[in-house]
């Protein structure tokens, strides 16, 4: 909740602004008053949304909450009146003050019906009464106003919650059930941001800010209403100032948000940036391309700068013209009051009266500002949530509609089928299509990468809906069926298998939801899905895991290896025994051992029902009963296994020859077609056996394993190094020190700052004058000295305006500046930290992200026009104390001792705040977290229909922080209204008191006046710093993050210059001894006493099961992590003694997923260069494609080199950014070549192809290749059969075939035809 202050227009000028990543809103039409940078978050989408109507924002709230809603308004509605009433008072109590002055000077005189004869004495008792009796009223209106205070902010603040979890939760559903093609141009970055930013920016606006503008707009009617009722003449002439305030807000409004806007929508990009780096931390480390990414980012992140620098002039100026209104008016005032006086026609107290009430009313509309912007960015934000709350998609996974058939046979048609993606219309995929997949049967899709496989399988899982032409299942068009039922009859798994972060048992349960089982008993559920795990070959290593079937699987199941999660996947599709069964590249990730047997348990599962298999290794599908060869979206061939390989010049049996393994396998000549069965039996058995055994991961019961010991070790020494929280002023040193550039600029400001602090406490001087003026007899003097006090006014209006302006511009500019450095440092620190940083649940993508975004803002909203007000506020506290001092010592004393309680209330408000704060933070981003990662995983979710079960889980973690804030708003709203009423309190004190100190002769009504002015209103004017509390508080948490960010040295720093520089390097590569288990899964061994060398120049391939720590032994020899014991050696160096920058340097990496960021092809095979960009040669780019085999692909594109391939590569086929992943890998002319699976996104053809290449690419270099298809490695100078993290087999091809042991039982299974 923001503060909010009710005297002072001082801090219009600013408050926080989360930008945050993907942020693309239009600046709503109408806007607030007086614009401030206030979050603008949201107020920016490019696909210009209207922003909707104010009631609209309150579209989901209950009859119940709008009720209450409408009684808090009310209450509102009387707090503001609260203001202008006070005004009414101080105005009485004036005119006592000035009666008894003008009485005490002239007993004679008839003011006021004091009759000439009282005595002094008696004079001075009535006059104390009178007093007395107005200070009372005012303490009586205090009361009132905390009570209406308390009541509609705690109403306010509690259907806000509700509301905001209801939107939230309606937004994820409408998510959830959009079509795949809304997901292919809304990344899960921009979910991300709506539901952790837009959707707090409508809680904002729905929130206490109406009631707050409901109370200023009721304080400035009230306020003039007031006014014109008691002197309409002089009401009518401070009018004129209204007019002036709406113009120049409206004009410095319009430039500001033209200028946000520009600047939201750069970070939105350098957002996209960040994610898309952060997501692939492993290859920018690996290609040491931090720098590059990190100025790509910074490009963004510098326009935005620009936008805001410009903002701050208008800014500046705007609020200059501002000021000097609102101070001329006084001075027109207190000339026509003189005037009106003169003539008889008002006196002193309703001079006072207006000129207070008109003034009251006036800042009122301008706090308003920031409230009204909070409510203009919520129309503006919510009008993006609500565009997809009721986008209706085409093909509607939440409806209730379509045919739901009571028995499924499962086959399926596809009729003249045309079909383009959405988000790339002109590029046709799939051409007049007619395909049938006989119910129960197994068919097979081969043939190159882009050839339209993946989307027959899209389109029968209907994800999306064909141009023309028809998909039938059992003879039913599939649009007419039941989404939820067609995608419950289908179990897809598919190349690159998603998991949820939960249990392994959670996530092979989600293949129960829609089913008849999902309501079952757990009981009966863990038997599924045992049974399930199983038949997957899963069962064996889920069991030996410390926690089993409860072990957490990280976010997107990055805690186990590739093909432990395949297993899970496939396990979770069959889980619900569906009809028909799709598998992408199922067995992909996997190794040939798992492979065997997995192929063996889907060949089972298969069995009865309709089999759609796409695979590039040949050997999974021999047994197909149909397979299709595609080419260019067309069927070139189909056929059995037998009719296709008989046509010797066919499509599929020149794939069949690429894959053929040149071992002549040791089966015996006479070995018959029977024999062959019994053995592959039997195989099967021995396989399953092996796979039950594979990875014992629980703990020998020998004690503790030396890796144990060490893991303990580093545990106590990592906890030592636990966070620290850091004191304020240190945070403000080290901020500091980061913007030392701008410290000109800060002084500027300060000085600027400091005087318009000044302003008021001088103008309570001139008040006090003015005030005591009224009170002479002589007209004639009354004039002069109202004409003299006029005109210092006039001086201050010019001086203050100068000073706010400056200020204003100066904090504003170091503001933009500090932000676009604190984010540049930022995202460099991030990029420093090692892998281990980011195998971490809190360093996910999306929360390091979003944090990028906000934190830097966070700080700069503090460090820029917040800290202009904290300085200012401490100007005018200092200044008013020290004249209230001077001219009326008793009184001042009693101020001076009231104003902690003005200022204090707005402090405790600020601790109850940032608890709050605080919580929910850490509350509303994990809930974000689970959001983005359904929205990550939309086709998963959607193919196991999981939307409801998401949603569920989802408000779940809504529930406590909306617990959270009802139990702490009680506390915090009490304090917020008591700070509100306490200036009622404090003021009645001071009339009552200086009423004494006049009656009795101690001071003078003109010291009491400007006492009055510049102690107690001028504490009031600085409490007003409370307004910025929630700035302070977020700025403290973001500012603490940042530094530690910063301060954090990883243990693998990239950018160290520390350790030997190779000079030469040949390549040769030694594992001794090495132990390893990735820290954040300490229960898991992965290697243990792992011994391997590889020599220069030779070409080594890895083989294993999967889990066997194959890619963890990659991940060290790139040093993304350091073995706990043992050492890894470069030409008998120990890696961790070299500096790691030109370490790596010497290294290339290609890994199993390619990762392309946003920019051209030239862009992304020029990260690769180990030079500067601009010394690489257009020859050396083109000479790198042509080894990776996909120079002449680039040329045929429209652009060449200077295709944009989209976020991710995202334009791009798997075969064709692999190849484009080689060609960055060659640019670097590496010393070592690590190929991580380099080649299993590719179909035979380009496999074919590039492994030609990449063995031309081996030539006179190390290289180090894992491969689960052993036709890709046969060649190879040494392979090392990896088992439970130790060598067990090593020799070339030939040899370990001879020897008969596990190499052996691998070749056997992946044999293609029988010999």
């Amino acid at each position: 909740m923001a503060t909010q202050s009710t005297t002072s227009s001082e801090h219009t000028a600013n408050e926080k602004q989360h930008v945050s990543p993907h942020l693309k809103s239009q600046s709503p039409k109408k806007r607030g008053f007086f614009f401030r940078k206030d979050g603008v978050e949201a107020a920016v989408l490019n696909n210009s949304v209207t922003p909707v109507s104010l009631t609209a924002l309150f579209r989901f709230s209950t009859p119940f909450e709008l009720s209450l809603n409408a009684f808090g308004l009310v209450a509102a509605a009387a707090a503001g009146a609260a203001q202008p009433l006070m005004s009414l008072l101080f105005g009485r109590l004036t005119q006592d003050f000035i009666s008894f002055q003008l009485g005490f000077s002239d007993p004679q005189a008839d003011i006021n019906d004091l009759t000439p004869q009282l005595s002094v004495a008696e004079t001075g008792a009535r006059f104390r009464r009178e007093a007395a009796k107005d200070a009372s009223y005012l303490v009586y209106i205090g009361l009132g106003l905390f009570a209406c205070t308390f009541l509609y902010m705690q109403i306010w603040v509690y259907t806000g919650e509700v509301s905001a979890k209801r939107i939230r939760e309606k937004y994820l559903k409408a998510i959830l059930r959009q079509d795949i093609a809304y997901f292919d141009t809304v990344g899960a970055g921009e979910v991300a941001t709506r539901i952790q930013t837009d959707t707090h920016l409508v809680q904002r606006g729905i929130s206490e800010k109406v009631a707050i503008v409901t109370s200023f707009i009721s304080a400035f009617l009230t306020a003039f209403i007031l006014a014109y009722i008691r002197q309409w003449r002089l009401a009518l002439a401070l009018t004129a100032i209204v007019p002036c305030i709406g113009v120049t807000g409206s004009v410095m409004n319009r430039f500001i948000a033209k200028f946000m806007q520009q600047s939201l929508g750069h970070v939105a990009d350098a957002g996209t940036v960040a994610e898309e780096v952060i997501s692939t931390i492993r290859t920018a480390q690996a290609f040491g391309s931090q720098a590059l990414l990190a100025s790509k980012y910074d490009q963004d992140i510098f326009k935005s700068r620009s936008a805001e620098l410009a903002s701050s002039v208008y800014h500046g100026s705007g609020l200059a013209v501002f000021f000097f209104v609102i101070y001329s008016a006084y001075a027109l005032a207190f000339s026509y009051g003189t005037t009106l006086i003169n003539n008889s026609l008002s006196d002193a107290g309703q001079v006072i009266n207006v000129i207070l009430a008109i003034l009251m009313g006036s800042s009122s509309l301008a706090l308003m500002a920031p409230e009204i912007q909070a409510i203009t960015q919520a129309r503006g934000a919510a009008a993006k949530l609500y565009d997809t709350i009721d986008r209706v998609p085409t093909i509607d996974s939440e409806s209730e509609e379509g045919l739901r058939p009571d028995t499924c046979r499962g086959e399926i048609t596809l009729e003249n089928i045309k079909f383009n993606y959405p988000s790339r219309p002109d590029v046709p995929i799939v051409k007049d299509l007619s395909l049938t997949f006989p119910a129960g049967k197994t068919v097979a899709l081969v043939g190159a990468s882009g050839s339209g496989k993946s989307t027959i399988i899209a389109l029968v899982e209907r994800f999306y809906d064909p141009l023309s032409g028809t998909v039938k299942l059992d003879g039913i068009d599939i649009k007419t069926l039941n989404v939820r039922w067609l995608r419950s009859q289908i179990g897809l798994v598919s190349q690159e298998p998603t998991l949820f972060a939960t249990s392994i048992k959670g996530n092979v349960a989600h293949g129960l939801i829609g089913t008849p089982f999902e309501h079952a008993s757990e009981e009966e559920k863990f038997k599924l899905i045992k049974e399930a795990c199983i038949k997957a070959n899963a069962d064996g290593f889920i069991t030996r895991l410390p926690n089993g079937y409860e072990t957490l699987v990280g976010e997107r199941g990055f805690l186990l290896s590739g093909g432990q999660k395949q297993r899970v996947a496939i396990a979770r599709a069959i889980v619900s025994d569906p009809k028909i069964l799709l598998l992408d590249e199922a067995t992909s990730a996997l190794d040939t051992q798992s492979e065997g047997v997995v192929q063996n348990a889907l060949d089972k599962a298969a069995a009865g029902r309709t089999t759609i298999t796409i695979a590039h290794r040949l050997s999974t599908i021999k047994d197909a009963d149909c397979i299709y060869v595609m080419g260019n979206g067309v069927i070139l061939e189909s056929g059995t296994h037998a009719e296709l390989t008989a046509d010797v010049n066919g499509p599929y049996f020149r794939l069949v020859q690429a894959q053929k393994l040149r071992g002549r396998l040791a089966t015996t000549a006479e070995t018959d077609e029977a024999n062959e069965k019994m053995k592959e039996a039997e195989e099967a058995r021995v396989l399953e056996k092996e796979t039950v055994d594979e990875i014992p991961l629980g703990r020998s019961n020998t004690g503790r394993s030396l890796a144990s010991d060490l893991i303990a070790k580093r545990n106590l020494e990592n906890e030592a190094r636990e966070e620290k929280s850091y004191s304020m002023i240190h945070l403000f040193a080290r901020m500091g020190r980061i913007n030392r550039e701008s410290w000109w600029q800060y002084i500027f400001g300060t000085f600027a700052a400091c005087l318009t602090g000044i302003a008021w406490p001088a103008f309570g001087i001139v008040y006090g004058k003015a005030l005591s003026n009224f009170g002479t007899h002589d007209p004639h003097e009354r004039r002069f000295q109202g004409d003299r006090n006029a005109l210092w006014l006039f001086i201050i209006a010019i001086l203050a305006a100068t000073s706010t302006g400056s200020q204003t511009f100066f904090f504003t500019r170091t503001s933009a500046r500090f932000t676009s450095k604190l984010r540049s440092l930022s995202f460099r620190a991030i990029l420093r930290q090692d892998i281990e940083h980011f195998d971490k649940d809190e360093n996910a993508t999306g929360q390091l992200t979003s944090n990028l975004s906000q934190n830097p803002q966070k700080i700069a909203g503090l460090a820029g026009i917040t800290l202009g007000a904290i300085v200012q506020s401490i100007s005018t506290l200092t200044a008013g104390s020290i004249i209230g001092l001077i001219f009326a010592w008793k009184l001042g004393l009693v101020g001076i001792a009231c104003t902690p309680f003005i200022v204090s209330a707005g402090y405790i408000r600020l601790r109850v705040v940032i608890l709050k704060d605080q919580k929910n933070k850490k509350a509303h981003e994990y809930s974000a977290q689970l959001a983005c990662e359904a929205a990550g995983s939309i086709k998963t979710v959607a193919s196991l229909t999981r939307e409801k079960d998401c949603l569920d889980i989802y408000s779940k973690t809504l529930e406590e922080p909306l617990n959270n804030s009802n139990r702490t708003s009680f506390f915090s709203n009490g304090l917020y209204a008591l700070s509100q009423s306490m200036a009622f309190y404090v003021i009645a004190l001071i009339f009552w008191y200086g009423a004494r100190l006049i009656s009795f002769g101690e001071v003078s009504t003109f010291h009491f006046f400007v006492c009055l002015m510049s102690t107690t209103i001028g504490a009031m004017q600085a409490g007003n710093v409370f307004m910025f509390v929630p700035d302070m508080s977020s700025a403290r948490g973001a500012a603490s993050d940042i530094v530690t960010l910063l301060d954090s040295v990883p243990e693998i720093d990239a950018e160290s210059t520390e350790g030997l520089k190779p000079k030469s390097v040949e390549g040769r590569i030694r594992f001794e001894d090495v132990h390893f288990r990735y820290p954040t899964r300490p229960g898991v061994r992965v290697l243990r006493g792992l011994n391997l060398t590889v020599e220069p120049g030779t070409y080594v391939a890895l083989v294993g099961a999967s889990g066997c720590g194959k890619s963890t032994t990659i991940q060290l020899i790139e040093r993304f992590y350091d073995p706990l014991a043992g050492t890894v050696y470069i030409d008998d160096h120990p890696i961790n003694e070299l500096n790691v920058s030109e370490y790596r340097k010497n290294i290339a990496l290609v890994s199993q997923e390619p990762t392309l960021y946003a920019g051209t092809v030239r862009f992304n095979i020029l990260l690769g260069a180990t030079k500067p960009m601009d010394e690489v040669t257009q020859e050396e780019i083109e000479q790198a494609c042509r080894n990776a085999n996909i120079l002449e692909f680039i040329q045929s594109l429209p652009d060449g080199f200077d295709t944009e391939v989209g976020g991710k590569g995202s334009q791009l086929s798997g075969g064709q950014k692999q190849r484009i992943a080689i060609a960055r890998a060659l640019l670097r002319n590496p010393k070592v070549l690590l190929l991580d699976e380099a080649t299993s996104a590719l179909d035979s053809n380009s496999e074919q192809v590039v492994q030609e290449a990449l063995d031309r690419a081996a030539k006179g270099r190390t290289t180090i290749a894992i491969a689960h298809r052993l036709s890709t490695i046969q060649n190879a100078d040494c392979i090392y059969f990896i088992k439970d993290g130790q060598v067990s087999e090593s020799g070339t091809h030939d040899q370990l075939l001879a020897l008969h042991g596990g190499y052996y039982e691998y070749v056997k299974l992946q044999a293609l035809s029988k010999n």
